[in-house]
């Protein structure tokens, strides 16, 4: 097991931060770690990191004991956080020579891992470049290059794609699947819900400091009463269809709105067939048909809520 956390507790005063809270990372996992705003993501971070002290319960990493001095655990990790943290007076690759050299001392080995970190994240053109110099998602990939240029066993990534294109994102995330095949365990929290849909072998779903739920995502999506969605184009619906088809099989809702049916089901077979026979029956003319599956979005705001946060 590469992370074990068991009873976890931090408070803050009389605020809650972590309550009870128990984690399992396996080796070669991808998981995601998800909540609102001031849910305890990175508080649990910082804890796994031992850069805060909590209250209660154990944390191990690679089987031992987590501790701020245990710096042979330390130098397998590789951390990269949601603030970029890189010196602006040092070049891109004087940057990733810092953090390497922070793990390992010996010059060529360490030019060699400086070189292959660069190329990895494809900032060979920009080495010799000032960080004020680079585009936010240069910054991005800059970023990891910095916490991954020692070759970690595990790699944690606290929203590391945050005002980024729709580019540099995807060079990010592939970064952190070759990572993965390459053999590091990764611990990923994001805001990106489709991110994590894409990425993640496993989420764990928390809020005020406890775990909700966890699984992958299709048991994640199992759990919560979010069925098939339909939209139909329509350009006229009598209030009386609508009634009937709130009437229909599996159907949960179903509203009109700017010429769109959105009828949303709990489970069930032929949901689709059902409500266009019924459209037909009624010689109900409609343009074009959308059939949505559940996302781990909807997932998350079914277990979380969808009150807005702080």
């Amino acid at each position: 097991m590469i992370i074990e956390i068991q009873s976890l507790v931090k408070r803050y005063g009389n605020l809650v931060a972590l309550d009870h809270f128990n984690l399992e990372v396996s080796e070669g996992e991808i998981v995601g770690l998800l909540g609102p705003n001031g849910s305890g993501k990175t508080t649990l971070i910082n804890c796994v990191l031992s850069l805060l002290k909590y209250d209660k319960g154990t944390i191990r990493v690679f089987g031992k004991e987590m501790r701020p001095d245990a710096y042979d655990i330390k130098q397998r990790i590789g951390i990269v956080m949601q603030n970029v943290a890189v010196f602006k007076e040092l070049r891109v690759d004087e940057n990733v020579d810092y953090f390497c050299g922070l793990y390992v001392k010996d010059a060529a080995a360490r030019r060699q891992l400086v070189d292959e970190a660069i190329d990895f994240v494809e900032l060979d053109a920009f080495r010799k470049f000032y960080p004020r110099k680079l585009s936010g998602g240069l910054l991005r990939r800059l970023n990891i290059a910095c916490g991954i240029v020692h070759k970690p066993e595990l790699l944690i990534l606290d929203e590391p794609t945050v005002g980024v294109d729709p580019q540099s994102r995807n060079s990010i995330l592939e970064g952190i699947r070759e990572l993965n095949r390459q053999g590091t365990t990764v611990l990923y929290t994001s805001h990106y819900m489709e991110e994590v849909e894409q990425l993640c072998n496993r989420v764990v779903i928390m809020d005020q400091g406890k775990p909700l739920a966890t699984g992958t995502i299709e048991e994640l999506k199992a759990m919560v009463n979010s069925g098939e969605t339909v939209v139909v184009e329509i350009y006229k619906l009598e209030s009386e269809d609508l009634d009937r088809i709130q009437q229909l099989p599996n159907v949960s809702r179903a509203y009109y709105e700017d010429d769109h049916l959105t009828v949303y089901f709990d489970g069930g077979l032929h949901n689709l067939l059902n409500l266009l026979d019924y459209l037909k029956s009624r010689e109900i003319s409609f343009n074009r048909v959308f059939s949505q599956q559940p996302t781990l979005n909807d997932v998350f705001l079914e277990i979380t809520g969808k009150q807005l946060r702080e």
